[in-house]
């Protein structure tokens, strides 16, 4: 089995029986797999995939906090190359359809003998391959479009006609990057390269399609190599490029590391309205990816700032700000920052030694044992004004951070031994 790829994963069920055998009797190694940690609830589970950043997570559909479902949307925020996999006791096809939203690898329905979970875990991981080994293919799709898009983003047009944009919309329908005359889609210009040696033809052809293929998943796009950097156009909405201009570029990287086993990094252009312009938002991309490198995520936004401070310090504000707020998450102070989920984790995990949500759990948990101590207020109530709605859960985050239960904590108080 020395040849065979090693994939990382993390499991998560409630039933403690079932995971420990899941654990214990997988033969793990023997399938490609080297086994890094477990959970028994969702919120667990997350903040581990965020720490551990598995390749895989292999996930029961009910669990307590938050579901799998919810727990698949929130990784696939922070980690959008991972692969889940599903483990289910309900033969629902409006599960199912949710599965399918979220790119599931594999939906298996309980109850599953071992056997029958390493013969599914086999085909997993031929499937994991078979998805890198693509992404190693080069491709030569949309070469009709190259004349069209490649000189605009290349060069700049001098004494430019006044019906000029007119013209290249035309020209942008006629081969298929706009819908119509009346598709009045934004344009981005994404740049990216990889660390090192940039001369190797095969990696480069790789990597072009490996961006060529992240992006159809997200974007209308024109993608070409220009003198080994690998610049695609995309196209969409303001609301397109809110959404998954972030996700896009994290999972560039990502797969990068994992497909080619190459770093890389990725600049990215403010929105353009027109392709007459297509030339300015290269030059941003470009100065981006210049500057991409630096980043914990290898990946720059033109729009990126510095000012009032650091990120991880902006952030670090925030949550002593906004620590009570239920909703607080990953992606919501990401959005806050204007920065991806991915870059921010990052950003903290290297500034700080620790993931953001054993931070914003260590704060709330600091306010909870002062409450506890100093006020007589409900433990309910308590647990609210700390950001948890459910008072089981915010036990449970206590207990784990504390070694002792918000219950003991008060009788403690009232005894006179604290």
């Amino acid at each position: 089995m020395a040849d065979k790829n090693i994939y990382t994963v993390l499991v998560a069920d409630d039933e403690d029986e079932l995971r420990e055998a899941v654990c214990t009797m997988i033969p793990w190694e023997a399938l490609g797999f080297h086994l890094v940690g477990s959970a028994s609830n969702g919120l667990d589970a997350l903040e581990l995939v965020e720490r551990l950043e598995p390749d895989l997570l292999l996930t029961d559909i009910r669990m307590p906090f938050i579901s799998g479902i919810e727990l698949a949307r929130q990784v696939r925020e922070i980690r959008p190359a991972m692969h889940i996999a599903f483990l289910s006791g309900y033969d629902d096809f409006e599960y199912a359809k949710q599965a399918i939203q979220y790119n599931i690898i594999s939906y298996m329905l309980k109850p599953l003998t071992m056997d029958g979970l390493a013969a599914e875990l086999k085909v997993i991981h031929e499937r994991i391959d078979t998805r890198y080994a693509g992404l190693r293919r080069a491709d030569s799709r949309n070469a009709d479009r190259a004349g069209f898009v490649i000189p605009l983003v290349l060069q700049r047009y001098e004494n430019a006609p006044d019906d000029l944009e007119e013209r290249l919309r035309r020209a942008a329908c006629d081969c298929g990057l706009l819908r119509g005359m009346d598709d009045r889609s934004s344009l981005v210009v994404l740049a990216a390269s990889l660390a090192g040696d940039a001369d190797d033809a095969d990696d480069t052809g790789g990597f072009a399609q490996l961006v060529e293929q992240s992006a159809n998943k997200y974007l209308r796009h024109f993608v070409f190599n220009g003198n080994g950097r690998i610049i695609a156009v995309l196209l969409g909405n303001h609301s397109d490029f809110e959404e998954y201009l972030h996700i896009l570029a994290d999972e560039i990287c990502q797969l990068t590391e994992r497909a080619l086993g190459r770093t890389a990094s990725v600049g990215i252009s403010r929105e353009y309205a027109g392709f007459a312009e297509l030339h300015d938002a290269y030059k941003q991309a470009m100065d981006a990816l210049r500057t991409a490198a630096e980043e914990e995520s290898g990946v720059r936004f033109s729009s990126d700032t510095r000012k009032n401070g650091s990120l991880c310090e902006r952030a670090l504000e925030i949550i002593n700000q906004h620590y009570m707020d239920e909703d607080l998450s990953l992606a919501s102070l990401s959005a806050m920052l204007d920065v991806s989920p991915n870059h921010l984790s990052a950003c903290i995990k290297k500034s700080e030694g620790e993931t953001f949500i054993n931070i914003l759990v260590r704060r709330r948990m600091e306010t909870a044992q002062e409450l506890l101590l100093t006020t007589d207020l409900q433990i309910q109530e308590i647990a609210r004004r700390c950001g948890y709605i459910d008072q089981h859960y915010f036990s449970y985050c206590f207990k784990k951070y504390s070694g002792t239960s918000p219950v003991a904590m008060r009788r403690a108080r009232s005894e006179g031994r604290t």
